[in-house]
């Protein structure tokens, strides 16, 4: 599987971004992932979804602000990020996960064995 994440860049605090992650490549995953990770920081879960395209799962640091969403074909996820607040300022990673990953498995990074490279949200005070 071979992920590329596009959509990063610079936005003012209360605007909007949308991430995309295109996934090509077969796949056995379950989950489809965003982490983030800030500098000095650990990478950290951001959202999932099944790979159905169903059952969205989130931090409590975003419900409420971000949709995960998946095309209907599930080759291409997105993160559709509202009211962004300066803490969101991150590498944003999008992810597959593994076959056997499970609803209290999936918040782990550890779950995912592909990544794509990154797309940096960087969000100005």
């Amino acid at each position: 599987v071979q992920l590329q994440a596009s959509g990063g860049g610079l936005v003012q605090a209360g605007g909007s971004l949308t991430l995309s992650c295109e996934i090509s490549g077969h796949s056995t995953s379950r989950f489809m992932a965003w982490f983030r990770q800030a500098p000095g920081k650990a990478r950290e879960f951001v959202a999932a979804i099944r790979w159905s395209g169903m059952y969205p799962f989130y931090s409590d640091a975003v419900k409420g602000r971000f949709t995960i969403s998946g095309d209907g074909g599930m080759t291409t996820v997105y993160l559709i990020m509202n009211n962004l607040k300066y803490e969101d300022t991150a590498m944003y990673f999008c992810a597959a996960s593994n076959p056997l990953t499970s609803r209290s498995t999936l918040r782990m990074a550890d779950s995912y064995a592909y990544w794509g490279q990154g797309t940096l949200v960087t969000v100005s005070s």
